[in-house]
């Protein structure tokens, strides 16, 4: 990612997300068909990034289609059967987001076999980031998707979208991260100048480290989470759905709603703390978008931030990019003085 210095012709967060529903929208209408359908995947931990985009797509689903999936599913708690119980015929969606590959290789083997067991379907695989490590990996999943014949890929980036369409048998569709259709949040009152928040898993970038200064900051990463009000949470949500009389797979999907929420709630709290967020953490990024807060975006370790930024946020007035924490830190106080 190069270093971007204070541009004209910037856009503020409203006409952003306007433009980028509408890019969404746009793509959906013509690969999503009409009728029932299931949504898989669902991301049932605690990386809030992830909770944001299912929410987008739920969002979408019953804003643009007025429907909920009739099949949900995290790819621990899939059965074959019940999808089949569930959605006789229909197309299924695939939660979108940054596994699409081997770094994420649960993920990845449970596309895999739905594309196995589902031969008959349209399978659609909503927005993502593509990493692979080895050529291996690349012809199994090559070959799963030419088996298929119906397979559908959204990307979120340049740089996937040119690696799928030389390597893969598919229909392929740059489109915005669907987070973007939560639209605008409301942010908390900020408590400290700074907020970093900055990957601790395997995609971070080891060299970018928080300087060891008195300023007023905060240091985070949402990666974990009370399992005490996650237990509330849940218990909420199913005796909601048992006293509403909805069945099983409705229920459980209401409860990876309101589960994603709780996330995403915690998220947006923690960004709010900061007047200024610096992160590597592409969510992070889309967040501070719709929560209107101004940023510095670093990049993760395989380019994915600085590929998205490129491809679809790049003129946000409340942004600007570094390669290093210590041109991060100036593009910050850049920022502030702006905001004086």
């Amino acid at each position: 990612m190069s270093e971007r210095t204070i541009t004209q012709d910037r856009v503020r967060a409203g006409p952003l997300i306007d433009r980028l529903q509408k890019s969404i929208k746009d793509t959906l209408s013509r690969v999503v068909p009409a009728g029932p359908l299931a949504l898989v995947d669902y991301p049932d931990y605690a990386n809030v990034g992830d909770s944001a985009i299912w929410l987008g797509e739920v969002a979408y689903l019953e804003r643009e289609l007025g429907l909920r999936p009739s099949y949900a599913c995290s790819h621990a708690d899939y059965s074959a059967a019940t999808l089949k119980e569930c959605l006789p015929s229909g197309a299924i969606l695939i939660n979108g987001g940054g596994n699409f590959g081997t770094l994420w290789r649960k993920h990845q083997d449970f596309r895999i076999d739905l594309m196995e067991r589902f031969p008959d379907r349209p399978i659609i695989q909503l927005p993502q980031s593509i990493y692979f490590s080895d050529d291996e990996s690349i012809a199994k999943t090559a070959r799963a998707i030419h088996k298929h014949g119906r397979f559908t890929l959204l990307v979120r980036d340049r740089k996937s979208y040119d690696f799928a369409a030389a390597k893969l048998d598919c229909p392929v569709h740059l489109c915005p991260d669907m987070a973007f259709y939560i639209g605008r949040t409301e942010r908390v009152p900020a408590k400290v100048d700074l907020l970093y928040l900055l990957r601790t898993d395997h995609e971070q970038v080891g060299t970018l480290r928080p300087p060891d200064t008195e300023e007023t900051r905060i240091v985070s990463d949402w990666r974990t989470e009370s399992r005490h009000r996650l237990r509330l949470t849940n218990f909420g949500s199913l005796a909601r759905s048992v006293l509403a009389g909805r069945r099983a797979a409705a229920r459980a999907g209401e409860t990876y709603n309101a589960l994603a929420w709780s996330r995403y709630r915690r998220g947006a709290k923690i960004l709010s703390q900061g007047k200024l967020v610096i992160t590597d953490r592409l969510h992070a990024h889309i967040m501070s978008i719709l929560l209107d807060i101004p940023h510095v975006a670093l990049d993760n370790s395989y380019g994915k931030l600085g590929s998205f930024i490129a491809a679809w946020t790049g003129d946000f007035s409340g942004l600007r990019q570094a390669v290093t924490m210590e041109a991060a830190i100036v593009r910050a106080r850049e920022l502030a003085q702006m905001a004086c």
